[in-house]
C-alpha cells in the first residue's frame, strides 16, 4: 500500500500526537479529534495521515481566559 493510502489506527495516532492510546480512544469518544477516514470495520477506525497534517488539538497553547485581566503598570 503507498504511503498516501496507508490508513493509522489508535496506535499511530495516539503515537503522533503523544499521547496514550487510551486517550486517543476518549478523544474520539468525546469528538475532540478529527473523524475517522475509514470505518468500514467496526471498532477499529481508521484515519489517513494527511487528516493530521495541520491538524492542532483544542486546548493546546495559552489560555487567556484563565489569568485575568493583566496588572496595571505603576505610575512613578
Amino acid at each position: 500500500m503507498a504511503d498516501d493510502q496507508q490508513l493509522w489506527g489508535y496506535t499511530e495516532v495516539a503515537k503522533h500526537l503523544g499521547i496514550s492510546v487510551g486517550a486517543a480512544r476518549n478523544r474520539r469518544n468525546r469528538g475532540t479529534i478529527p473523524a475517522p477516514d475509514d470505518t468500514s470495520i467496526p471498532d477499529r477506525p481508521r484515519w489517513k495521515p494527511s487528516t493530521f497534517q495541520g491538524w492542532k488539538p483544542l486546548g493546546q497553547g495559552h489560555r487567556s481566559d484563565l489569568h485575568g485581566k493583566p496588572p496595571e503598570p505603576a505610575s512613578g
